[in-house]
């Protein structure tokens, strides 16, 4: 981690010691922001799961002691560019915590220093953290600025969703991929773009043959919460495949949240992570739609997201 706080840092510690985001989080304030908690909290550890397309070190955050046999759950925030929001949402779940686990204060019923001492969070805020960098920033002085700008079409790139290359990473896994492929040829896509292209071929993009091979590693995991905007939906099966007890926490799930469980249909139905996770590693895995309206969510937004899935985020890894 960089020990200098970047001059363009914008979001600032509130009263309470909690973050209080008032810009969107590109790649410079993701670090920052991380910068600070591994100043904060010096029993976290932040590591980096892969590396992206332009080389950036993809962070992840382990709250607890880790470990085989310990009792594990992963949460994802921003497979797509325009969906950043869900990065400041888990965020500022680490944020608070960290206070409590400090202060010996419990959430939601949650005694957390029991909950470090007993299970382990994994939280990767951002994924695709080049694709949210150029959804934020455009292109800037990227290297493959004049291969950006034609696969988007304009030097406007509000809605890209996609990484570096013009993949949707949430179509890359081996997920129905290949079925996936013909309705992509029937959407006129054929190559890189802001969306909805899954790429050459199954974990083609370094951040999700990064993602699968640590899933594969770390079998301790037991369940994954990965976060998306918007809809207010979760989903919980593949097709007709429903892991154990996924309905049922679903169901619990649902009534945390006040979100509808409801199954994706067309092109949202394959390639995903929760897709392959149930299909590969057979556990339940969970599709979480934050917020309504049209992506990007307005940053503002975030505060409502957070207190619906506050239940859910730390009581999940009890559940799990």
């Amino acid at each position: 981690m960089k020990k200098d706080l970047h001059d363009n840092f914008h979001n600032r510690i509130d009263g309470g010691n909690i973050i209080k985001y008032t810009s969107p989080l590109d790649y410079s304030s993701l670090m920052n922001t991380l910068q600070m908690f591994s100043e904060r909290y010096p029993f976290i550890s932040i590591s980096y799961m892969g590396t992206s397309v332009l080389g950036r070190g993809i962070p992840m955050v382990t709250l607890g002691e880790g470990g085989r046999n310990r009792r594990s759950v992963l949460y994802v925030g921003a497979h797509h560019g325009m969906e950043w929001i869900t990065s400041v949402v888990l965020l500022r779940f680490i944020n608070e915590y960290c206070e409590a686990f400090k202060s010996g204060d419990r959430i939601c019923r949650v005694n957390i220093k029991r909950l470090f001492n007993s299970r382990t969070i994994y939280v990767i805020p951002q994924l695709n953290v080049d694709g949210v960098d150029i959804q934020i920033n455009g292109a800037g002085d990227s290297l493959m600025k004049d291969r950006l700008l034609s696969m988007n079409g304009s030097d406007n790139f509000t809605k890209w969703q996609a990484n570096a290359r013009g993949v949707d990473l949430n179509h890359n896994y081996d997920a129905g991929f290949f079925e996936y492929k013909k309705l992509e040829v029937e959407a006129g896509i054929d190559g890189g773009c802001a969306t909805r292209y899954s790429g050459c071929s199954p974990e083609s993009e370094p951040e999700i043959a990064s993602m699968c091979s640590f899933l594969r590693y770390c079998n301790e995991i037991s369940m994954i919460l990965t976060l998306h905007s918007q809809g207010e939906e979760i989903y919980y099966s593949s097709g007709n495949i429903v892991p154990p007890r996924a309905a049922s926490l679903g169901r619990l799930m649902s009534r945390m949240t006040g979100y509808t469980l409801s199954k994706p249909d067309g092109m949202a139905a394959y390639g995903g992570l929760t897709d392959w996770y149930i299909r590969e590693i057979k556990k339940p895995s969970f599709t979480i739609e934050c917020g309504k309206g049209e992506n990007p969510l307005p940053l503002e937004d975030y505060h409502g997201i957070y207190e619906n899935l506050r239940e859910l985020l730390f009581t999940a890894p009890i559940l799990a």
